[in-house]
């Protein structure tokens, strides 16, 4: 494959492979995902976490999953996605988890980014901290029983709020593991 950069930013790189323009990161070794699962004992009502935060690229207030890179921080450049997915999920929600594993990878939007989003389960969370991010950021954290979220996601929309495609994935995701474990949403 024929690669010419186009230009390079602090975080991003315009390149060109094979003459088609895509976007990539210039500051990451991966990108992490984290479908957070609450309420699974039994009994319980089964909740998903869900954050939001301004996006300047879209130009407001975003309903997404606990995300972020892996890479990212200098001296760990070689951080394990593992890792950087309890890291992400602490920092930006206050919850440590017991078992996070991979649940599936994904491309976001193929034909324009080259990033590929490693997507996790996190599974019997623990509110460890605050959350709210890391200081550049501003992060609400929301529990939200997987009954409700349709609704809750409705509610934003109508209050302005986009939604984040990763969410409905993360959706289908925590909805089969819940079936497989016996509990239906």
């Amino acid at each position: 494959m024929n690669e010419q950069l186009l230009h390079q930013g602090r975080f991003l790189r315009l390149v060109s492979k094979d003459g088609y323009e895509c976007a990539s990161r210039t500051n990451a070794s991966g990108i992490v995902v984290v479908v957070a699962l609450l309420g699974l004992e039994p009994g319980a009502r089964p909740a998903i976490l869900l954050i939001e935060q301004h996006r300047p690229p879209v130009g407001g207030p975003v309903i997404e999953l606990p995300a972020g890179l892996a890479g990212d921080i200098a001296g760990a450049e070689d951080e394990p996605l593992e890792e950087a997915a309890r890291r992400e999920l602490l920092e930006e929600t206050g919850f440590a988890a017991r078992s996070v594993v991979l649940a599936t990878r994904a491309a976001p939007s193929p034909g324009m980014v080259t990033e590929i989003y490693s997507i996790f389960l996190a599974t019997g969370l623990e509110r460890v901290g605050a959350g709210g991010g890391v200081e550049s950021e501003s992060i609400t954290t929301f529990e939200v029983p997987l009954d409700d979220v349709e609704t809750f996601l409705e509610d934003a929309s109508s209050r302005g709020r986009h939604v984040a495609l990763a969410v409905w994935a993360g959706l289908a995701i925590a909805r089969r593991w819940v079936a497989q474990h016996g509990r239906t949403p």
